[in-house]
């Protein structure tokens, strides 16, 4: 089935090599580094278009808390760990806006959440081929055509629909990120009127009103429960904070962030984690939480001291903070509170809280494939839990009679491990995709990023391929 054409789009114009599916960070590193690429004989470089709903770029608004910062160094920009002399790097950018001098005084290794959307938004407004106000629609294979059809629908500032068109693309890349995650328990209560129960991602758009409310509760033990913690007690006075928070993990932990704890978000790693068997890859993950949803120990520190200094005068804050505890259920108290039902998983006690207003801290979730590319079902392949199976060019594993490519980015935590929403690893997995694409190596890669070596070396007995080495057993001597 190849579909009808779309009002507005013209099936006879040229194809593009590739169609980026959503304009966050990872797409924009992808775009970035696409650009000016030659491909094959062809003197016009590697044609591209990347489609977004939003009517510009902008990296989690509602987190953009003041003095908060990213979690990884500035060379984990966009293009630099594969092309540090890109004109897209985040050095360029400081140069564009003559901030060079002063970054280099200011000694900074990680930067200012703010500053890193900043960046990001320069590299959009400048770099050719991006189109937001375009939402996606649909992705269908024309096998009459061997190439990919992407039906969009243009939209006015306010979003509503203006007219549909259509792009047909020899490969796709699917970039649409990730959503917030709000635990069954709470959801009746986030589209409600009345009391704010908001989730964190929204929390700079309600910071007035939340701040407003008698009694405040933060629900989540990550770094942006931390940070909104934070900036909740620092905005309230002594002695009346009327702050809980409260998480479900043990304690308030520190996120692994030892020299050799980072090498988990080297590809060395991604690529040891692809090879393991999926049972294996899938018991994993959970068990690397701290690797990615810890605290930073700075951000940890400086709760502790806000904490401190505000005892030294007021006597202890009014601040509860409990790990260890699960919101079995919630309610509204007639139109002004909420009551949460809780249980503390050690002690196997129940209580209840009643509070003013709820910040949910709870996460993000991975947006399914599965409703974009509904087109492509027939053809993609799964793994024993249903997931699309992702080879470790992070391409969709597709039927052989679809010649093109699906790639996908931050899609893959099932098949490349905790790596895959990392800024760190953003260029590497970009510049991989434009050289699988291509075909050839316009951004070559180091063979070896680790110290670690996370599996043995499979070695071959001698003289006899594909046998494993016998041991030789110990003697006991006496």
């Amino acid at each position: 089935m190849t579909g009808t054409p779309a009002p507005g789009a013209h099936p006879t114009d040229r194809p593009h090599d590739l169609v980026g599916i959503g304009i966050g960070p990872f797409n924009l590193s992808l775009a970035a580094l696409a650009h000016g690429l030659r491909t094959g004989g062809d003197a016009g470089g590697l044609s591209t278009a990347f489609y977004d709903q939003r009517p510009a770029f902008h990296w989690h608004p509602g987190l953009l808390i003041d003095g908060t910062t990213l979690q990884v160094p500035f060379l984990a920009d966009l293009v630099t760990l594969a092309d540090p002399a890109s004109s897209w790097s985040f050095l360029s950018y400081l140069k564009d806006r003559d901030r060079l001098f002063p970054f280099y005084f200011a000694e900074r290794f990680h930067l200012e959440r703010a500053e890193f959307d900043a960046y990001c938004r320069w590299v959009s407004e400048r770099l050719p081929g991006l189109h937001f106000g375009h939402q996606v629609d649909a992705v269908r294979w024309n096998p009459e055509r061997s190439l990919f059809e992407v039906d969009f629908t243009r939209l006015d500032p306010h979003g509503g629909a203006e007219s549909l068109g259509r792009a047909h693309a020899r490969h796709i890349a699917v970039g649409i990120g990730t959503e917030p995650h709000v635990p069954e328990s709470l959801k009746p209560l986030v589209d409600a009127h009345g009391v704010p129960v908001i989730h964190s991602a929204d929390y700079l758009e309600h910071r007035q009103r939340l701040l407003a409310a008698g009694h405040i509760t933060v629900i989540g033990s990550g770094q942006s429960g931390a940070e909104v913690f934070l900036d909740v007690l620092r905005a309230r006075p002594a002695g009346a904070e009327r702050v809980h928070w409260l998480a479900r993990t043990e304690a308030f932990a520190p996120m692994e962030y030892s020299k050799l704890g980072l090498e988990h978000f080297t590809p060395d790693y991604t690529r040891y984690f692809h090879a393991l068997p999926e049972t294996v890859r899938d018991g994993l993950v959970p068990r690397q939480w701290q690797l990615h949803k810890g605290i930073d120990t700075d951000t940890i520190a400086a709760i502790h001291d806000e904490l401190y200094r505000r005892a030294l005068h007021a006597g202890w804050p009014d601040a509860v903070l409990t790990p260890g505890v699960r919101v079995r259920t919630a309610g509204r108290v007639a139109t002004t509170k909420v009551e949460l039902h809780l249980e503390h998983l050690q002690q196997g006690t129940r209580s209840r809280l009643t509070t003013d207003a709820v910040v949910l801290a709870t996460g993000y979730r991975e947006r399914p494939l599965d409703r974009l590319l509904v087109g492509l079902d027939p053809y993609m392949r799964r793994d024993a839990s249903g997931r699309p199976r992702i080879d470790e060019h992070f391409r969709l594993v597709l039927d052989p009679a679809v010649s093109g490519s699906v790639y996908v980015q931050n899609a893959e935590r099932h098949t490349h491990g905790v790596g895959a929403p990392d800024l760190g690893l953003a260029a590497w997995r970009s510049a991989t995709i434009l050289n699988s694409l291509t075909g050839k190596e316009p951004y070559p890669l180091p063979r070896r990023t680790a110290f670690t070596s996370f599996g043995l070396e499979r070695r071959e007995a001698p003289g006899i391929p594909g046998q494993a080495p016998r041991l030789t057993p110990l003697e006991e001597r006496r």
